[in-house]
């Protein structure tokens, strides 16, 4: 049973005949690999990330001190990858093989944003074991707009949007059904092999 019903969908897509511009599109994928401890472990996992996206990875800091974990505030302890355009939608269906396209409902937001994770980037169609380099588990964010939404996140004179030009939750599902082929579901069983 699809998580979206046959009405809702044709509500959509006449919204979008009636106003072209309100037709969603994907904005950007970020990929992120947190180690939690900055060195040669950070380091690995950032080779990692750059095979598996043919992009250089930036570092992202701590933004604060935790004793307990022996993290200090402004060191590395992450690398990142923000992926754009036809590298994005690669990327994207490769990551859902994964997850045999399959994505759960409550990890789509009210802003057309959602994110999945992986917990072994062997698993990614390409990579292969290294016991030099170890196991990684990355995660997956990925962020679908309207056309124009950029007035909001720009640099120079940003500006509010109303609501209707944010992607609703449906409108995201839809989107991701329609050009990914994902199934949102409720549940993922786990597949002991």
């Amino acid at each position: 049973m699809s998580i979206i019903s046959n009405i809702q969908k044709q509500e959509i897509h006449a919204m979008y005949d009636k106003n072209p511009n309100l037709r969603p599109k994907l904005e950007k994928v970020v990929v992120n690999i947190a180690v939690g401890i900055s060195g040669e472990i950070l380091q690995k996992a950032a080779s990692v990330l750059e095979k598996m996206t043919e992009q250089t990875p930036a570092f992202v800091t701590a933004k604060k001190s935790v004793k307990e974990f022996g993290i200090r505030k402004g060191e590395n302890i992450a690398v990142k990858v923000t992926l754009r355009g036809e590298k994005a939608k690669s990327f994207l269906k490769r990551a859902m093989v994964e997850k045999d396209y399959k994505l759960l409902r409550k990890s789509f937001d009210d802003y057309g944003n959602f994110s999945f994770g992986v917990k072994e980037h062997i698993n990614f169609p390409g990579m292969k074991y290294d016991p030099s380099t170890g196991i990684f588990g990355f995660d997956v964010s990925v962020r679908i707009v309207r056309p124009g939404y950029r007035v909001r996140t720009r640099k120079t004179k940003a500006s509010k949007i109303p609501r209707r030009q944010f992607v609703s939750k449906d409108e995201a599902m839809l989107f991701m059904q329609e050009n990914f082929d994902a199934e949102v579901v409720e549940k993922i069983e786990q597949v002991w092999y």
